[in-house]
């Protein structure tokens, strides 16, 4: 990991990465992340050894449930009964196969905690369930304690709450899918905004290099402003991604950890686990992504500088600093609903001073700066006012 980090540290400057070791090349720069499955069998090896002997896997250790019938060294429990509140071996478990008075019996992988199955009033197996106290009793419990409740086995108790838990899953796994999907757009978003910057470079490059000298500073001017608008909206769409990366990789641990939960044989357990397990939180991501295309943008970067072009000298000597750059902010991606009401938008309101050296001949500000309106006759000129458009640029802004 820190050899790759290493490498392409120093292919910072060229914008793309590549592999080391297929050389494909990446922009951006893609997120490395542990091979999981490679680091737990390395992490088993080092725990158990590379020549342990087939023997010694028999044997319970300090993580495992031991065999209450062996003598001396105990072997793995293989099953643990409900009934007998016993652990088994695969030798002493045989009998519960062969006889019949013992398939009856409740089988579960091995557990080290059956005694919490175990009524600690009436040393009963708790195999009820009470849903108005929601919590397991056995069935003394049920005709003492819990008389006139809700009472059911633990079984169908269990049934229930799978419903409920399949019902979680679905939801968890659909909302993946979504978030899959809009993860996939965020990508196609990047690189077409990459694109579409990177084109509007070499059109723009055409253009200023016919016109020499005078356009060299302005040349550098429009390229500087289309790359911060490039690195601007890649920005938020790369924040964005990450955020709904994270979202993926928490749901995911979440059904993990439900479809953990669904495979607990023991009834009691299960439903211990699903009393403490926190609900499934209301989704805040809408699967809509509302993206607005930056080409027409850029476009008008183009066209502006084909007119400067045209005008040539007699332009660029008084009006050159007000080559109208068409690159607005773009609000690509709405997580949030958009607004509808008043009370909506003006949560978003702000005070706002306007500069009367750049507003339009035909725009008249108010006193105070604070609004202005269209006219029918001209207002003075200022070397900043807009000349093409009926425009005037804010200079402090207030949050409300």
């Amino acid at each position: 990991m820190d050899c790759i980090a290493k490498h392409w540290d120093e292919e910072d400057t060229k914008g793309t990465h590549s592999c080391p070791q297929c050389r494909k090349a990446f922009r951006p720069r893609p997120v490395l992340e542990e091979n999981f499955i490679l680091a737990d069998v390395l992490k088993e090896l080092k725990e158990t050894g590379f020549h342990a002997t087939p023997a010694d896997h028999c044997y319970a250790g300090p993580e495992d449930v031991a065999c209450d019938l062996c003598t001396g060294r105990k072997l793995k429990a293989i099953k643990s009964c409900l009934f007998c509140l016993i652990s088994y071996c695969e030798k002493h478990l045989q009998p519960h196969y062969d006889v019949a008075s013992f398939r009856k019996h409740k089988l579960i992988e091995p557990s080290k905690n059956l005694q919490e199955n175990v009524c600690s009033r009436h040393d009963e197996v708790m195999n009820m369930f009470c849903r108005t106290d929601q919590k397991c009793i056995c069935y003394l419990c049920s005709v003492d304690d819990h008389k006139g409740h809700d009472v059911v086995c633990a079984a169908e108790e269990r049934a229930d709450k799978l419903k409920d838990l399949e019902t979680s899953q679905q939801e968890i796994q659909q909302r993946i899918q979504d978030m899959e999907k809009d993860v996939k757009l965020l990508q196609q978003e990047m690189e077409t905004i990459n694109n579409t910057a990177d084109n509007t470079v070499e059109d723009t490059d055409k253009v200023f290099t016919d016109l020499l000298f005078f356009v060299n500073r302005i040349r550098s001017d429009v390229k500087q402003q289309v790359r911060s608008n490039q690195e601007n909206e890649v920005c938020q769409v790369k924040v964005l991604q990450e955020k709904l990366e994270q979202d993926v990789t928490e749901l995911k641990r979440k059904d993990a950890e439900l479809k953990q939960l669904s495979n607990t044989e023991n009834d009691n357990q299960f439903l211990h686990n699903y009393l403490s397990l926190s609900a499934v939180g209301e989704s805040t991501h809408s699967s809509t992504i509302n993206i607005h295309p930056l080409s027409s943008c850029f476009e008008n970067v183009i066209e502006a500088a084909s007119k400067l072009r045209d005008k040539l000298h007699g332009i660029l000597t008084d009006k050159a600093a007000n080559l109208p750059l068409m690159i607005h902010d773009v609000y690509l991606l709405q997580t949030q609903p958009e607004p509808k009401t008043r009370a909506e938008f003006l949560k978003y309101a702000c005070k706002m001073t306007l500069d009367p050296n750049t507003a339009s001949t035909e725009v008249l500000l108010s006193k105070g700066n604070r609004k202005g309106k269209l006219l029918y006759r001209l207002q003075p000129y200022y070397p900043q006012s807009f000349h093409e458009w009926k425009q005037v640029m804010s200079r402090e802004i207030e949050k409300l």
